[in-house]
């Protein structure tokens, strides 16, 4: 019993901060989660304190794909957290059991977790720590976000002298290289999830922390239909945006990247989302302590060859590569000269010292591998992009493991539109391994002379427009003896005509040729379906009847009148009548013989008058229909004057 009121009754996971419970909650008879941080940690201030901070933070999200928390608290050497229990799995006991999942699921999985995720930055907070672990999968196909242990504000993101807390696996280049983590430093490790969704395998491997932290540092991430054939290229495209070694290059936050997710969705048909790649690797099946919250060296993340620096004994990540982890980040010297390497026990005793061994028996033994290594080693060459489409270089620049600072769009009459008219630096240029080069694509020739697209269909005049170099515009429609229905009559500017690229150009379309409606009011509803059909258009009846003059079962309405134009193929709907309304009849009787017919007229009937002798009174004597009887509207009453 902790705290006097949760019972705890089973364990059900140990990450490196903290063991998680399945426990009840004895007030208010619930079952919850109870995560209780290492005895050990609780000792360390910082810690309790971010862990305090996880219960404020998420209990201020209240988003449905994130996981709750009810309560924090503390017992002797004890803090805990009472969350939300889940029944079900995690991302990663999935991953272990099928290996790469189907694309559809895949998205599936991300778009909440993106939801969550994009919930909490527009709330001021970032994760830091996404991967499998804290992805939980409910029995009722919940997905939820779980562990923001190492969450903090957004506007409290700064370089840190200390330490860098994540999964090694998962770490955005700018937190391994400068310790700061922000929005896109989660949008990173979502898409590193992504890739190992796809292909079952995460992106890059290695035998120690520093191999892999080397590995996100200078490699560009590989696309998952390298290592799944088959896979859309629109997934490739979205996990490499959201894995963009520059971070001004990704998505600004989870949001921007569902954004991307939902338009890739779109742009996939059901045979790509349901496909099952063949050959996809088998997700490894480590032992249960892999990708736990550990403490790393921050040395580890200084960018040298993985083989030059060997992971220290004494490291609490020599057991596993895969964890949650702190980096530690070495002190900084700024005015003093380097003091010359020292080697204890057979180690250097720092990274500089290594290589200056190194280079120093490279040189004796007169080998040019460490010089260039110090000189090159570090640097690229811009691949030629020149004449390639935008697309196209984007992804040549990513294999290479550079990425796009920006993209310049400027005219040129010699180069196609889209296409790469130079870059920045040039081709053949000298980068560093991580930089990023400017792409000048081409807007085509600055002037261009509208396309002739006269009795083209509409998504080709389109197509061609684009072509052209302009943009479509809008659409209206006209009459046309000699144009088909649904074709380009004219545009406007007309064809021919000069103007600037990227000009909207509208489209008139053709109706076809006028059809004129013919009158079918009073015909019977087979004879009017008859005609209007022999003219060239479609008939609707309307469900409901109305009553009119028109006898019962006769056409009462037509949508368009008599003589009306309309295009063939049009529709007219026909309403039928249920015959004239029945009205009450007024009395009339001792009434001068025009106020009479004024009222039985507004009454809805047709008067006549009888004046068998007109000489001697106007007042009506008598009404063909007595007063209060009922008489169907539009008929015909008679009135009487009065005689001697």
């Amino acid at each position: 019993m902790l705290d006097g009121r949760y019972r705890v009754d089973a364990r059900i996971a140990v990450g490196g901060m903290a063991t998680v419970y399945r426990a009840v909650d004895t007030r208010l008879d619930r079952v919850l989660a109870l995560k209780v941080m290492h005895p050990g940690l609780a000792a360390d201030a910082t810690f309790v304190e971010r862990f305090i901070r996880e219960a404020k933070s998420v209990a201020r999200l209240a988003h449905p794909n994130v996981v709750g928390v009810f309560d924090q608290g503390a017992q002797d050497q004890y803090v805990y957290l009472a969350m939300e229990y889940i029944a079900g799995c995690t991302l990663r006991d999935v991953l272990r059991e099928r290996g790469a999942l189907q694309p559809r699921a895949a998205l599936d999985i991300l778009e909440p977790v993106l939801a969550a995720l994009g919930a909490a930055h527009r709330a001021g907070f970032v994760h830091r720590d996404m991967k499998p672990e804290n992805v939980l999968i409910g029995d009722d196909g919940r997905v939820k976000v779980a562990d923001f242990g190492l969450v903090r504000a957004v506007d409290a993101v700064t370089s840190t002298t200390g330490s860098v807390l994540g999964t090694v696996s998962y770490l955005a280049p700018e937190q391994i290289e400068h310790g700061t983590a922000d929005t896109r430093a989660d949008v990173y490790a979502c898409g590193v999830v992504l890739y190992e969704m796809l292909t079952g395998a995460k992106p890059h491997g290695g035998d120690t922390p520093a191999q892999i932290l080397y590995a996100h540092l200078h490699e560009g991430m590989p696309a998952p239909s390298a290592a799944v054939p088959g896979l859309a290229p629109e997934l490739d495209e979205l996990v490499a945006s959201a894995t963009a070694r520059n971070p001004d290059v990704r998505p600004d936050d989870a949001v921007g990247l569902l954004a991307l997710t939902l338009t890739a969705r779109a742009a996939l048909d059901e045979e790509q989302l349901d496909a099952v790649p063949p050959g996809a690797h088998a997700a490894s099946d480590k032992s249960g302590s892999e990708d736990r919250t550990r403490v790393i060296p921050r040395a580890v993340t200084t960018p040298v060859t993985p083989a030059a620096v060997p992971l220290p004994a004494e490291s609490p990540l020599s057991d596993s590569v895969h964890r949650t982890s702190r980096l530690i980040m070495p002190q900084r010297v700024e005015e003093e000269p380097e003091p010359a390497p020292r080697v204890r026990g057979g180690r250097l005793n720092n990274r500089r010292g290594l290589i200056a061994l190194v280079t120093a028996l490279l040189l004796v033994f007169g080998v040019g591998a460490g010089v260039w290594y110090i000189n090159s080693g570090q640097f690229t060459h811009v691949p030629a992009l020149i004449g390639q489409s935008e697309d196209a270089a984007k992804k040549k620049l990513s294999g290479a493991g550079l990425g796009v600072e920006k993209v310049d769009r400027q005219f040129s009459d010699t180069v196609e539109r889209g296409q790469v008219i130079s870059t920045d630096p040039a081709t053949g240029a000298r980068i560093r391994g991580n930089g990023s080069v400017t792409l000048v694509v081409s807007r085509g020739p600055e002037t261009a002379q509208v396309p002739q697209l006269n009795g083209m269909a509409l998504e080709k005049a389109k197509d061609e427009l684009r072509k052209a170099g302009f943009a479509p515009g809008d659409t209206s429609t006209e009459f046309s003896d000699d144009v088909e229905q649904g074709a380009v009559i004219r545009t406007d500017p007309p064809a021919g005509v000069k103007r600037h690229t990227d000009t909207a150009v509208a489209l008139v379309l053709s109706k076809g040729a006028p059809v004129d409606v013919p009158g079918v009011v009073g015909d019977s509803v087979a004879d009017a379906t008859a005609a209007l059909q022999d003219a060239g258009l479609k008939v609707t009846v309307a469900p409901e009847q109305v009553n009119s003059p028109q006898d019962a079962g006769k056409v009462a309405v037509q949508s368009a009148a008599e003589h009306a134009r309309l295009a063939k193929g049009d529709s007219v709907t026909l309403t039928v009548s249920k015959g004239p309304r029945p009205v009450t009849v007024p009395k009339v009787t001792g009434q001068k013989a025009s106020d009479a017919q004024k009222a039985l007229e507004a009454a809805g009937f047709k008067v006549k008058v009888d004046r068998s002798f007109p000489f001697l009174s106007d007042e009506v004597s008598g009404q063909s229909v007595a007063a209060g009887a009922q008489a169907p509207e539009g008929s015909t009453i008679t009135i009487t004057t009065k005689g001697l």
